[in-house]
């Protein structure tokens, strides 16, 4: 059902569409959800939509968390051709034993793949080492390879934590060992974890796998969500006695696919209930609709002086919201607003309009940009002497 009001103001066309979307009431469902983690944030993987946030923008100690972007640099790395997962690489004897910033060898401690030194590995076994085993030693033999020494990479992981809109980061490390500088925010955590299946899913493989044997020792995955029946297949754990246990969690569902940052919990068996509690209530609470498929018309927009007197206005990609089903059946108003008559040469690459979703209280909801179908050319001599008789005669500036 649709209703659709329009007002002009001089040579300004602002277009309403309200949307009703009328579908079946069902019962009250619960919209929020607590839980003991200090930080916690649960997003929905295509819209973008958070559904639980508790102190997502607070920058924490994300332990080996952070060891994603390690990955993501390693992927990136593949990627580019700077190495290929048969490629060789030596152990240093820094990445064996790490040493502090005056040259001491630190007392053995956190996570190992337990490499050799002077030996070589392969990256896709350095990569399953960092995933599964959540090795520091691995961490550093990729990092003194991309970039010749730890520092140097912990650079480059800021530079690409800028890249990718991460405001709340600061790497000092590879490894994610508790440094009072090296910090995340569960938001930029996720953001992340969003990117890498954006980016490389030709690799995301790895992070489900629950086994992996080297040098004749064989270790299990730590992510206690892939033990659990949730659609789970990623990502990473962390833990420093400053941080506390921490997960990134991401599970998919009848093809739609929740990311979930927690940290600041006390107890890996209470992180393991706390991510599956939290997982489960995301996918029965909230569900995904499709407003517009992909290149569908939502609108229509004049114009003047053109070859044509109106363009069909379409989204680009597919248009998505998140709504608890508790919020099924309330009103949701499309707004399509131009400055118009659009004047052409109109090219369908560039957007001449925007898609605001707005909820029943008026609150925005998400925006998008709205593009020309096909092309449109200025009309001809005549075309352009009748269109602006028209607008001297009658006062508009529709052809």
């Amino acid at each position: 059902m649709f209703k659709i009001n329009i007002n002009s103001c001089s040579k300004i066309i602002i277009k309403i569409i309200i949307i009703l979307l009328v579908i079946t009431k069902i019962s009250n469902a619960q919209n929020t959800i607590n839980t003991s983690a200090k930080y916690a944030l649960l997003m929905d993987y295509e819209t973008g939509r958070i559904l639980l946030n508790k102190n997502s923008d607070i920058k924490m100690s994300p332990a080996s968390m952070s060891k994603l972007m390690t990955i993501y640099l390693a992927f990136e790395a593949l990627n580019q051709e700077r190495m290929n997962l048969d490629t060789e690489l030596v152990v240093s004897e820094n990445a064996w034993r790490k040493k502090d910033k005056n040259g001491k060898s630190l007392p053995p401690s956190g996570s190992s793949m337990f490499l050799e030194p002077l030996t070589k590995v392969t990256v896709e076994d350095l990569l399953k080492g960092i995933i599964v085993q959540s090795g520091n030693d691995a961490c550093i033999v990729i990092a003194e390879a991309l970039n010749g020494s730890e520092e140097a990479f912990a650079s480059k992981m800021n530079e690409k934590a800028t890249e990718l809109g991460l405001v709340n980061t600061n790497f000092t490390n590879s490894t994610g060992w508790p440094d009072k500088l090296h910090l995340m925010s569960s938001y930029d955590l996720a953001i992340l974890a969003s990117r890498l299946y954006e980016d490389f899913p030709e690799y995301m493989h790895y992070f489900s796998q629950l086994k992996f044997t080297y040098n004749g020792i064989a270790q299990s995955n730590r992510n206690p969500v892939l033990y659990q029946d949730i659609g789970a297949d990623g990502l990473k754990t962390g833990y420093t006695k400053s941080s506390g246990h921490g997960v990134v969690a991401s599970a998919m569902q009848n093809g739609r696919r929740l990311i979930l940052v927690l940290n600041g919990i006390e107890g890996r068996k209470l992180r393991a209930i706390e991510a599956e509690r939290i997982i489960n209530w995301g996918f029965r609470e909230f569900e995904n609709i499709v407003l517009y498929e992909r290149n569908e018309i939502v609108d229509s927009a004049n114009i003047w002086l053109g070859n044509r007197p109106t363009v069909p206005l379409i989204v680009k990609d597919k248009v998505t919201l998140t709504l608890s089903k508790a919020d099924r059946g309330k009103d949701l108003k499309a707004i399509v607003k131009y400055v118009g008559p659009l004047i052409p040469p109109l090219n369908s690459d560039f957007a001449v309009a925007k898609l605001i979703i707005k909820n029943n209280k008026g609150d925005r909801v998400s925006e998008y940009n709205l593009f020309p179908e096909f092309e449109v050319n200025r009309a001809g001599p005549i075309g352009r002497l009748f269109g602006s008789l028209s607008y001297l005669i009658w006062g508009n500036a529709i052809q």
